[in-house]
């Protein structure tokens, strides 16, 4: 039975590899729209706030402020319809989820720009 399930989850997996990115990264997702009989590529930027699941059921989900509202898509990692992820800045963060960026606007909705943490030189005392 495992086999089975092994074998519908390496089908269902995406073949083009996404990017390492994590929590708190600002990225930018490339998402392929249908109208009609044409298909064009749209371009989705934010600040990824959470991800879930796990192989070929994992998502992320991705904020951004449109027109001084808060707007979320939550996209999974391997659907066809996500054509590529592009980081354009990563930030260290020490949460797995952001979801306290909802409630905060303007410039409060912005992450440090730190990418590694900061180290103070011990400096010993003179006596």
């Amino acid at each position: 039975m495992s086999k089975v399930l092994e074998a519908i989850r390496q089908e269902q997996l995406k073949k083009v590899a996404i990017p390492e990115f994590s929590i708190g990264d600002a990225v930018r997702v490339h998402v392929k729209i249908k109208e009609g009989d044409k298909e064009r590529v749209q371009v989705f930027a934010g600040t990824v706030i959470a991800r879930d699941g796990h192989s070929a059921t994992e998502t992320f989900t991705v904020r951004r402020i449109s027109y001084g509202e808060g707007v979320e898509r939550i996209f999974p990692i391997c659907s066809p319809s996500v054509a590529k992820v592009e980081v354009e800045k990563s930030v260290r963060v020490r949460r797995a989820k952001l979801y306290y960026l909802r409630s905060r606007t303007g410039k409060a909705t912005k992450l440090d720009d730190e990418t590694e943490p900061t180290k103070k030189p011990i400096v010993a005392a003179k006596v």
